[in-house]
């Protein structure tokens, strides 16, 4: 009970800046018309802060320990193939299980109609499965990770050619979505115990970072070749929808009830694959295994909440957001003042994610960089893409004149940067695309690009062509940011360890 009020302590003061520009926006700068938004809008803030607490509190002692057991108790079946065959299943089922990725599914399928929500899902974390099993190979053959993510890259661009426009930024926020709350924590647990047994190197821990950056390529190939596959099948790409999350507001018990399924679907596949290993494998005695048990309705109530917060109180926010800057009846330089929101809100969304603090504790641990050190550092990244990608919403550029010179600078820094530092940047890539980056950023930029839309009239960019993308350039800029922090790091010891 302690631990769990420190939890949702923590959560409510990191969630305050974000909860502060919300207020300023609907209350000062634009007011809602309808009051009843006002009462939508605190249960959802007071729903994610209370969910995503809890989830955290059940994922401690649940799905972090299966990680950490799974990856340990591989060792004991010695074949290479069986290894990364489970890091490949468990992989896929961690990632089912994602919040974020849930979030993106339902935003995709409200504007695109022909995408399946599930199927959507699955696609996304048989990216993740996949390359998670080629992360594992890369620790037990020695691969060189830097060559690893240039070339894994070089294969994303290529097939960006045979990809329909419409799935490209999708493509790299599905990227950032599938690596959050559930997946991050889960994967770098599994990685752990394997990289301890089975790396060739005598500091096993920097194997493990780079394992998330490498399965982030995962999601974006498999969504690349989804489309292409879609497009094939009908002909053309249908076009986008009215984006209006709000448009029907449901009683909160209602929406909490018709999301049960779903949460059911996410966390049952993950439990089930564990319980084999738990019978002939593992074996744990009945107490601890109770424990994780009873841990996973923690962590069940906790999503369950999280999610049916946000659907109630929190996707139409980030939407009125994104559109009241450019209501034609405001002057034209108020559309501008979305650059501040947007690089406040980067920061205080990153500062909130689970998923960095994670990474931050671990870097702290590792190597003794402060973890607030790689939270802002990260914090100003995701501020400063928010920026970016608002810019190109307005002025409908195409998102690859940004992708491809950012990604390439990320490539060019990793002959400066260590391997350590390399792994960390791309992992750091995909944990900052969390839940409430989709919760709040996705519907904001969506929002902007429906306004963009309304405003530039039938020759404007489809919203799914000018909305999506900002988990993209939230997971590219990161790469930059921490492979300079890393090699500012190596030169300032470089410096210390030097012959005075």
């Amino acid at each position: 009970m302690k631990e769990a009020f420190k939890v949702l302590k923590e959560t409510f003061f990191t969630s305050l800046p974000l909860a502060v520009v919300i207020i300023i926006v609907c209350v000062f700068i634009a007011p809602m018309p309808n009051p009843f938004d006002y009462v939508r809008l605190a249960v959802g803030y007071a729903g994610v802060v209370l969910g995503q607490s809890l989830f955290l509190v059940g994922l401690n002692a649940s799905i972090l320990p299966i990680g950490e057991i799974m990856g340990e108790n591989l060792i004991k079946l010695k074949k290479t193939l069986f290894i990364i065959f489970f890091g490949i299943v468990f992989g896929f089922f961690a990632t089912v299980a994602e919040p974020a990725l849930s979030v993106l599914a339902r935003q995709t399928h409200l504007i695109l109609d022909v995408v399946n929500e599930t199927l959507f899902v699955w696609v996304m974390s048989a990216g993740i499965g996949i390359f998670t099993g080629f992360a594992l190979y890369r620790i037990i053959k020695d691969i060189n990770i830097k060559l690893v993510f240039a070339v894994s890259y070089a294969v994303v661009f290529l097939l960006i050619i045979f990809s329909p426009p419409e799935f490209i930024a999708l493509a790299f926020d599905g990227s950032g979505a599938t690596t959050g709350d559930v997946s991050v924590p889960f994967i770098l647990a599994f990685g752990l115990g394997v990289s301890h047994t089975l790396s060739k190197h005598k500091d096993s821990d920097n194997d493990t970072f780079g394992i998330i950056g490498i399965a982030s390529v995962g999601p974006i190939l498999t969504v690349l070749i989804y489309g292409a596959i879609l497009r094939l099948i009908l002909g053309e790409i249908p076009p986008a929808g009215v984006y209006d999350p709000g448009a029907s507001p449901e009683n909160f018990a209602e929406i909490l009830f018709g999301n049960i399924s779903d949460v059911v679907i996410a966390l049952a596949p993950l439990l089930l694959a564990f319980l084999p290993f738990q019978i002939f494998l593992i074996k744990m005695a009945k107490k601890e295994f109770g424990k994780i048990l009873l841990a996973t309705t923690i962590v069940f109530a906790g999503l369950l909440i999280l999610l049916s917060s946000i659907d109630f109180g929190f996707a139409f926010a980030g939407k009125y957001i994104g559109e009241v800057f450019l209501d034609p009846m405001r002057p034209d330089w108020f559309k501008w003042m979305l650059l501040i929101v947007g690089f406040v809100l980067g920061i205080a969304i990153t500062l909130t994610e689970p998923a960095v603090t994670v990474l931050g504790e671990q870097l702290e641990e590792m190597i003794g960089i402060g973890r607030m050190k790689t939270r802002l550092t990260l914090g100003i990244s995701i501020g400063l893409a928010t920026v970016l990608f608002i810019i190109k919403i307005i002025l409908e550029i195409n998102i690859l004149w940004f992708l491809v010179p950012l990604y390439l600078i990320a490539v060019l820094l990793m002959k400066f940067a260590s391997s350590l530092f390399v792994g960390l940047a791309f992992d750091s890539g995909g944990v900052v695309g969390g839940t409430l980056t989709s919760a709040m950023l996705t519907p904001l930029t969506l929002g902007i690009a429906q306004g963009v839309a309304a405003a530039a009239g039938p020759g404007a960019q489809s919203i799914l062509i000018n909305g999506f993308g900002i988990i993209a350039f939230n997971s590219v800029v990161p790469l930059i940011a921490i492979q300079i922090m890393g090699i500012f790091y190596a030169s300032k010891a470089q410096a210390k360890s030097a012959p005075q």
